[in-house]
């Protein structure tokens, strides 16, 4: 009897256990949350092919290289870049010599000049405009000054001034922003430029008859004196001869 209600027991303890376990609700897991799109790569060789006319810009970021240290800087850290493009015309602007003097490093030294190894929104240049100078990628003494005037940024190289006329592009993390002259450092540009060789002189070569030798020859056989001299000698001897005569004819008289 008491095994029989010890079963029952156990029998009804079962049915509810397993009644409850299918009521029972499993725990909800959160999902795990999508990882952040990477940001678009820029191609910075692209986009200022495309904008501007800032060939000649691009063409001297390839030639120094320069070009590769912008576009690491742009995608693969998280401070970006801020760069200045003249336009063609600001290349034209200045003279030619201005940069063809300049030693390889030297033109290296401009193109970093014109970037800011951080990105700057337009609003951002307000507080820059606090700062006494702000640094750039060419580093050292290579800084820039800015001022915003009303919403227009003014910077000042040391040796040029300029604006910004107008936003290329500017989604973090590059920004591009169009100026009206080429930013030239004080640094390279307030001390002496290496100047262009002058061109040799050419030899003035005299011809053999403008010797002076000869020269000083032909003066001594043409100069007046020479024919006075000679003048002077021929008429003492004529007088001599005329005097012995006149004392022979006189001394013949006195004998006769």
């Amino acid at each position: 009897m008491e095994f029989s209600m010890i079963f029952i027991v156990s029998n009804i303890m079962l049915l509810f256990s397993s009644a409850f376990a299918k009521t029972a609700s499993p725990p909800s897991l959160s999902p795990t949350p999508a990882p952040a799109p990477a940001p678009d790569f820029v191609n910075l060789t692209e986009l200022l092919s495309v904008a501007g006319p800032f060939h000649t810009f691009l063409g001297y970021l390839e030639s120094t290289k320069v070009i590769d240290t912008f576009q690491n800087q742009a995608n693969n850290t998280e401070e970006g870049i801020t760069i200045f493009v003249p336009k063609d015309s600001a290349f034209n602007a200045i003279k030619k010599t201005t940069l063809s003097n300049l030693t390889s490093n030297q033109l290296k030294q401009v193109i970093l000049f014109h970037a800011l190894p951080h990105f700057y929104s337009l609003a951002e240049f307000t507080s820059l405009s606090q700062t006494s100078s702000t640094p750039t990628f060419a580093g050292g003494d290579y800084t820039l000054n800015f001022t915003d005037d009303s919403g227009t940024v003014h910077i000042n190289s040391g040796w040029s001034k300029t604006r910004v006329s107008s936003a290329v592009h500017s989604t973090d993390p590059v920004a591009i922003y169009q100026v009206d002259k080429v930013l030239l450092p004080e640094a390279i540009f307030g001390t002496d430029i290496p100047p262009a060789p002058a061109p040799a002189p050419t030899p003035d070569i005299a011809p053999a008859a403008d010797s002076p030798t000869e020269h000083s020859a032909d003066s001594k056989a043409s100069s007046p004196s020479s024919t006075h001299d000679g003048s002077s000698s021929h008429k003492l001897i004529s007088y001599g001869i005329w005097a012995n005569l006149v004392l022979a004819t006189f001394g013949v008289l006195v004998l006769f």
